[in-house]
């Protein structure tokens, strides 16, 4: 086998999370736990020491690339494409969704060989499909908002919702859940979506993180 140093850096990487995945089926509760150990254990692989998590974890990993395409009908989408995975994300869409819907993006591929045990048959099943799109949005939120460094944060700047969203670039309704999640604030909803469905012109399988309804914060 002839891999680059980069291609090996990511198999091991991908490997390395997808192995903190029980090889039998996982409640909803478990999936979830695991989204938020991967997305602490890809900072501590990384070496990342925040507060603010860069794009580049997963921009500048070997066979992905990243695309932004105007008026998507959704906010991000994930395939497998002549060899990478392809990330696109709704350039109309404000920077620290876009940011969100990166990492949301990752955790679909990071969840590809290993989704039915996760989740149940994402491709039939409804239900099974809504946790794993659940299981995105927290691994995402894990990730750029992770636990040790939110509550330092948060009480450094005395609670001050927009100063520690901007601190983790991140939107001020996602910071909001987060700290809903963590016992550190009040019952938040996440966006409403969109009811219409996106379906890709190609065959291939495809993952879709949805757009807001107008009018709903991001």
């Amino acid at each position: 086998m002839n891999n680059s140093n980069g291609d090996f850096m990511q198999d091991s990487i991908l490997a390395r999370l997808r192995d903190l995945v029980p090889k039998r089926r996982m409640t909803y509760a478990e999936s979830l736990r695991i989204a938020e150990l991967q997305a602490n254990r890809l900072l501590e692989i990384l070496n990342v020491s925040g507060p603010l998590v860069p794009n580049e974890i997963v921009t500048e990993l070997p066979r992905v690339e990243v695309r932004y395409e105007n008026d998507l009908p959704v906010s991000g989408s994930a395939h497998w494409e002549h060899g990478r995975w392809i990330i696109t994300l709704n350039a109309s869409e404000a920077y620290v969704r876009r940011r969100f819907s990166l990492m949301h993006e990752f955790k679909h591929v990071l969840d590809h060989p290993t989704k039915r045990s996760l989740y149940g048959d994402t491709t039939d099943d409804y239900g099974a499909a809504a946790r794993a799109e659940r299981a995105a949005d927290v691994f995402a939120a894990a990730l750029l908002m992770p636990k040790r460094w939110l509550k330092g944060l948060w009480f450094t700047h005395h609670q001050n919702l927009p100063v520690v969203a901007n601190r983790l670039q991140v939107s001020t309704r996602a910071l909001s859940v987060r700290l809903w999640h963590l016992g550190l604030g009040v019952e938040t909803p996440r966006c409403a979506r969109s009811s219409d469905s996106y379906q890709p012109t190609s065959d291939v399988e495809t993952y879709f993180r949805s757009t807001p309804l107008a009018g709903v914060s991001p």
